[in-house]
């Protein structure tokens, strides 16, 4: 979001002084001080701290892959008998039946599906992604980093048992790979890490599309027109500016249950009620600030004491609130919960791969070749030559004019496919659970060499 417009020429306003300074200069020092923190933080995106949190918590994604890997290769059955534990709702006729991991693939993952529709809308109405020149490039380098890789792995696996499973090599973990890169953040241009996470971005649209069309089971059309009057009603929401949290939740549930009985995945229900959050402010900034001058001001000249009445003060947070799109607060709301608990919990529930009885020989199978080779291949391959094509023709310029070289380290960087990769591989292969633990192998591997190896290779270049 750009920063508000100052202007000095108010009355009672000292020349070159801003709204926003004598707002927060007119009341209590330490009004001033909340005041001024609510403003830069509704104002100012916050690039830095996303930034900051998608690192963590992919360093948290990782540490919960590692202990799945290890509980599912211990003595016993423990690991497959927790995410496969049978939980029951309702009674009689209306008894439903699911397990843990079905919990967290078809519940907490539609969580995380909210969250990225409505990081998808806010970076393409108020972010990075809000032009065309901006938005191209990224998109161009997604398109090509989904297409090799498909390719790949329909090449190894085409007219195989696995086949059905060419989506699960197209997605890139934005996670991961904000961390790997705010890692190695001195020798990567700031601009670069925008266009992997655009990229990113324009590759969670990919992978969604693909799990809407090709991952379903059975359509039922009197379903999907049930689905498409809900959409109707959320669109109706964004128009007429609900801000209400209850009423999209209320809504959002009602399109998962259509969706699921109409036979398209029912975690796409967040990502539909994530785009119709609205995604700009009800009212301008400069406009709010001002009156917030005005009237703080007039407060400042009539007040008897230092302190401020209750009603004053409230008054002034909800006009600050003015400032901020529900999508934003929403957004700031859920981010850490989906960051910090639902993505590892499914990473939890997901990465387990018994390698008992089958060792590395998991590793030559068609799905794991075509996996892996995909990610760690197929990725940079189609991300760099698209990106690099793109720029030499002059339709889009180089992020934060870096070398190709660094361009390429990226590229690599980006093959670290995981919690959407794991999540089409349940779909793909949901019964058959020999093809599932060959396609979890080869995301493991795949995305640990993508990442060790585009880590290095930035580490190691001095272009």
């Amino acid at each position: 979001m750009a920063k508000s417009e100052h202007s000095s020429e108010k009355r009672g306003d000292t020349p070159g002084v801003s709204p926003e300074n004598s707002l927060v200069n007119a009341v209590h020092p330490m009004t001033a001080l909340r005041t001024r923190g609510r403003l830069f933080g509704v104002v100012v995106r916050p690039l830095q701290a996303f930034l900051r949190l998608e690192a963590a918590s992919g360093l948290l994604l990782l540490f919960a892959a590692a202990c799945a890997l290890l509980w599912a290769n211990l003595d016993g059955d423990s690991y497959r008998q927790v995410v496969g534990y049978q939980l029951v709702v309702g009674a009689g006729k209306s008894q439903t039946n699911f397990s843990l991991a079905e919990l967290v693939n078809d519940g907490l993952m539609t969580l995380f599906f909210f969250v990225v529709g409505m990081e998808i809308k806010r970076e393409l109405v108020v972010g990075e992604l809000d032009t065309v020149p901006k938005a191209s490039l990224p998109a161009i380098a997604a398109i090509g980093g989904m297409i090799v890789p498909a390719g790949i792995f329909l090449a190894i696996n085409g007219g195989g048992p696995g086949a059905h499973g060419w989506g699960i090599p197209v997605a890139t973990d934005i996670a991961f790979c904000v961390g790997v890169l705010t890692l190695l953040q001195k020798r990567v241009p700031r601009a670069l890490i925008v266009f992997v996470t655009a990229l990113a971005i324009f590759d969670d649209i990919g992978g969604i599309l693909v799990i809407a069309f090709f991952y379903g089971h059975g359509i039922e059309v009197g379903w999907l027109l049930a689905a498409t009057g809900v959409t109707l009603l959320l669109a109706i929401f964004n128009w007429q500016y609900v801000r209400n949290g209850i009423a999209y939740a209320v809504v959002g549930g009602a399109l998962w249950y259509a969706l699921h009985r109409g036979g398209i995945h029912a975690t796409i229900a967040g990502v539909i009620t994530g785009l119709m959050i609205p995604a700009r402010p009800p009212r301008s900034s400069r406009h709010v600030i001002r009156e917030l001058t005005e009237h703080v001001t007039r407060l400042d000249r009539n007040a008897s004491d230092d302190e401020l009445g209750a009603a004053e003060i409230l008054m002034i947070e909800e006009k600050l609130e003015e400032l901020e799109a529900p999508l934003h607060r929403f957004v700031h709301l859920l981010h850490p919960y989906v960051a910090y608990f639902t993505m590892p919990v499914f990473a939890l529930a997901n990465s387990g791969v018994s390698l008992r009885g089958v060792g590395l020989s998991i590793l030559a199978t068609p799905v794991a070749l075509g996996v892996a080779i995909g990610l760690l291949v197929g990725k940079q391959l189609g991300i760099f030559a698209s990106a690099a094509l793109t720029v030499r023709l002059g339709f889009a310029p180089m992020p934060g004019g870096a070398p190709m070289s660094r361009l390429y380290g990226a590229s690599i960087v980006a093959g670290i496919g995981f919690t959407v990769a794991l999540f089409i591989a349940t779909l793909a292969y949901r019964e058959d659970p020999v093809l599932l633990a060959e396609a979890k192998a080869g995301i493991l591997v795949g995305s640990l060499a993508s990442g060790v190896l585009g880590a290095a290779f930035l580490r190691l270049i001095r272009g």
